[in-house]
Parts: C-alpha cells; sequence; structure tokens
C-alpha cells in the first residue's frame, strides 16, 4: 500500500511540475532520469495489472491535468513501452467520450435549423392553385342561364372589388412593393398516442421581414429572411422559381401561379381574379363575423401538370370568407393533397392546410390592403398502416410595415431568375414534407432533429431518367 501511495504522489508531483507523460518519451539525458520515469521502470512487473485496472476518470481526477498519452508508435522513432499501455486507455475513454450522443446543446442547435427548415419550405412562399392572369377583365355579373352558386359568387366579388378600391383604381396600378415583419413556430405535433407541444411558445418563435416586389403582367418577387436563412422566389411571366440554402434555385413545376402571401390582403385584383371562376357555398361566421364562402377548385390538367414524379397531387382547393358586412377578404384556407408512391412500398398522403386570418384592413393610396394576420398550418400524413398518422401544425404572425404603388424606377430586370437556376431541375411540392421517422422523441424539436426532409431531387444518370430520393437533414 505505501509503494502504492508512493507511485501516485510521485504522478502528481510530476504533473504539478508541468511534466505530462509524453513529455517522459524524449530520450534526452536530462528527461531519461527524471523520477517518474525512474518510478514507471521499478513498476513495471509488480504494477503493471493494477495500473491496467486503473479507470482514467481516477488519474484525470487526481492530477487535474493530465493529458492522455499518444497511442502508436513514438513520433521521435523510439517505443512507448509501458507507457503506451497506460495511455491506450485513456485514448479509450476520449474515444468514447467524443462518441456519446452530442449535447443538449449542440442537439437544441439541429432541433432549430430543421425547425427553421421545415417552416421556411413550407410557409416561405406558397402559391396560389391556379394560374391567374391581372391583365384579364373580371367576369361580368350574369343571371341568365348561370347557376345560383356561380351568380352569388360573382356578385360577392363585384362587392370585393368596390370595398377594395375599385376597380378603375386597381386597373391603374402597374406595380406595388411590400414589406412587413413576420414570427414563425411550429407549434404542435401529434402522433396516434400522444400530442406534444412546444414550450414557450413564444421564446421559440423565429423572427424575420420579407420584401414583395409586383409588376403587371404576371411577375413577383419575394426575399424572406427569418433565423439567419433566406428564402427567395420570383416569377418572370413565364416561369416560377424559387432558391433555397438547401436546395439551391430550381423552378416550380405547372403552370405559372401567383404568390399566395400576395393574395393574404396585398393585391385585391389578383385575389379577385383568383376567385373568378369560384362557386359560392354558403355562409359561416369567422371571428363573430358573418362570411359568404367562395370555394375554387383546381382542374385536373393543372393538378397533372403540377405532379412530379412519384409525388402526384390529387387535389388543391381554395375556400375565401368575405365579410358580410365589409365585403373584404377576412379568412382563406387551401387545402391540397399529395400521394407518394415509393418503388414496391405503400402509398403515402400529405394533406398540407393553410388556415390565413387578415386583418387591420386600412387605405394605403385608397387601396384597402390588410397590415396584419395570422396563419396556421397543418401537415397530416397518412397511410401505409393504422395508427400511422402524424400532424404537425405551424404557425406565422405578419405585419405589413409599408406598402407603396406604381413604384418609379422598376423594370423587368429586377425579375429575372438567378443566374444558377437550373432549368432541368424541377422544385416538387413534396420536397418540404417531413419523412415518417418524426414523432418518435419527446417533443417537438426532438421530433424535427429526427425527421429527415425528403427533398425530391432529379439526379440525372447516363440516360437522364433516373429519379432518385435524397434525404437530408
Amino acid at each position: 500500500m505505501e509503494k502504492k501511495q508512493g507511485f501516485f504522489s510521485a504522478l502528481k508531483d510530476e504533473v504539478v511540475r508541468g511534466l505530462s507523460p509524453s513529455r517522459s518519451r524524449a530520450t534526452s539525458p536530462a528527461r531519461s532520469g527524471s523520477p517518474m520515469s525512474g518510478l514507471l521502470r521499478r513498476k513495471k512487473h509488480s504494477n503493471h495489472a493494477q495500473l491496467a485496472a486503473l479507470q482514467p476518470e481516477a488519474l484525470i481526477g487526481r492530477s487535474g491535468s493530465l493529458r492522455p498519452v499518444m497511442e502508436g508508435p513514438d513520433p521521435d522513432g523510439g517505443e512507448i513501452g509501458e507507457l503506451k499501455r497506460v495511455g491506450s486507455g485513456l485514448g479509450q475513454w476520449m474515444r468514447g467520450q467524443l462518441s456519446r450522443a452530442p449535447s443538449a446543446s449542440s442537439v437544441a442547435q439541429n432541433n432549430r435549423r430543421s425547425d427553421l427548415r421545415l417552416l421556411l419550405g413550407v410557409m416561405g412562399a406558397p402559391l396560389a392553385p391556379l394560374h391567374v392572369s391581372t391583365s384579364d377583365p373580371l367576369p361580368h355579373l350574369s343571371i341568365k342561364d348561370t347557376p345560383i352558386e356561380t351568380s352569388s359568387a360573382q356578385y360577392i366579388l363585384q362587392q370585393y372589388t368596390a370595398a377594395s378600391g375599385g376597380q378603375k383604381l386597381q386597373n391603374s396600378i402597374k406595380n406595388a412593393y411590400a414589406m412587413g415583419k413576420v414570427r414563425m413556430v411550429a407549434s404542435e405535433f401529434e402522433t396516434a398516442t400522444k400530442v406534444m407541444k412546444t414550450r414557450n411558445a413564444s421564446r421559440s418563435a423565429e423572427s424575420g421581414g420579407f420584401v414583395l416586389w409586383q409588376m403587371n403582367p404576371d411577375m413577383w418577387y419575394v426575399e424572406l429572411a427569418v433565423g439567419g436563412s433566406k428564402v427567395h422566389a420570383g416569377c418572370n411571366g413565364k416561369l416560377v422559381w424559387r432558391h433555397t440554402p438547401w436546395q439551391g434555385a430550381h423552378t416550380a413545376k405547372g403552370p405559372v401561379r401567383p404568390l399566395r402571401r400576395a393574395l393574404q390582403g396585398l393585391d385585391p385584383r389578383s385575389t379577385a381574379s383568383m376567385f373568378a371562376d369560384a362557386r359560392c357555398i354558403g355562409e359561416r361566421k369567422v371571428n363573430g363575423e358573418d362570411c359568404f364562402i367562395l370555394k375554387l377548385c383546381a382542374d385536373p390538367l393543372t393538378l397533372k401538370a403540377r405532379s412530379e414524379g412519384p409525388a402526384e397531387i390529387i387535389r388543391h382547393v381554395l375556400f375565401g370568407y368575405f365579410s358580410q358586412k365589409t365585403g373584404l377578404l377576412v379568412h382563406m384556407e387551401d387545402s391540397h393533397l399529395t400521394r407518394i408512391q415509393s418503388n414496391g412500398g405503400d402509398a403515402v398522403y400529405w394533406e398540407t392546410t393553410i388556415n390565413s386570418f387578415l386583418d387591420d384592413y386600412r387605405p394605403v393610396e385608397g387601396i384597402m390592403i390588410a397590415h396584419s394576420g395570422r396563419s396556421v398550418v397543418t401537415l397530416f400524413r397518412f397511410g401505409e398502416m393504422a395508427m400511422s398518422h402524424t400532424k404537425t401544425k405551424m404557425e406565422e404572425a405578419w405585419t405589413i410595415e409599408e406598402v407603396a404603388f406604381n413604384v418609379p424606377g422598376l423594370s423587368m430586370d429586377c425579375f429575372i431568375p438567378p443566374a444558377d437556376l437550373r432549368s432541368e431541375t424541377i422544385m416538387s411540392e413534396a420536397c418540404e414534407l417531413p419523412h415518417d421517422e418524426r414523432g418518435k422523441g419527446g417533443g417537438i424539436a426532438a421530433a424535427v432533429h429526427r425527421a429527415k426532409v425528403a427533398a425530391l431531387e432529379k439526379e440525372h444518370s447516363a440516360n437522364g431518367d433516373s429519379m432518385s430520393w435524397k434525404m437530408e437533414i
């Protein structure tokens, strides 16, 4: 026992003097005769078993600054001898520490990054269901030989156009600019057996802002920056494109369509054109206000043109709730269903529903603009097997800070697609849907961290027809 205690005392003295075990491996005469090396040589046979049984934590706890011994051959060419065996335990311990699960802070950071990517992918720049052009005239109110649902919708749209500033004033607008602030949060995640809600949603929310430019005919550009990431999308009247940090620039599949964010109380002319072929299906109270409901469905040809590879858009329906008191659009809901067929497996269905509430209408140069609002997005996944469905809920609140019309100097050059746009790469509407591994953890952040977002990208093989799924965090 006295021998063992003497060994640790010498070890402590050596470390206090600033000498590490690796320095004892030098072949210089001054270091070869150190008390530490002498003790180790004397203990070569008697205490080898005891040294092998010692825990590395105990050595580090006693020495405080002891560094692990380098494993493998000595860089100076000499043999490490017994120090190699002592250090190998420390090296194994270090490898164990490095291979352990990531710390809570790193997991939280990854969760936040996954949350942000999902929020921006789904809520950043969604498109309207149909192609509409602001240059097309609105249909005239017709009662003869017209179904009551259609004629009622036309009357409601005429009231909306008048309440928004009038058709003559709206037709005089050649371009528009809007700037606002947004806050986004993934608020809830649900499986067949449990529901997880975000704690301190106000603290978990990501803040940012957006800028929207529009110009006739059918050109727009939006830039949204939230939480250090930026998504921008645009349309030059001929194609729609989007750029995200994780996918780069991609063109959209299908016909040219307006930005949904512009329909949220910022562009009454495009909103009226969007609902031109809608039907009135009834009435409902929204926040205590009586509203007419207009329903619009995307036609089969548009749905087919928007489908890509294993992702098929089955339906896309848009509902507009117009106040009976003011005539303005106060609530908008759209839902589209996507079917994804994997190779040899069961089909998975994703239903994306966006509910937007428009508030604080104020006139800007005679045009009524909604200066605030909020959206609630629900991603519902089902299929494959019973009790395997998941539901993710996300929320966004926005305010409009500036609006201007007929901005001088705005030209078509402002809507040119980015130079690195890959025209052969299609932006599938299924690319932002989270994978089915969500929901196996103890919270929304953990679920999103484990979730892999399926990025549907074309990978051209030698024949150029190969399609593959890329799973990315």
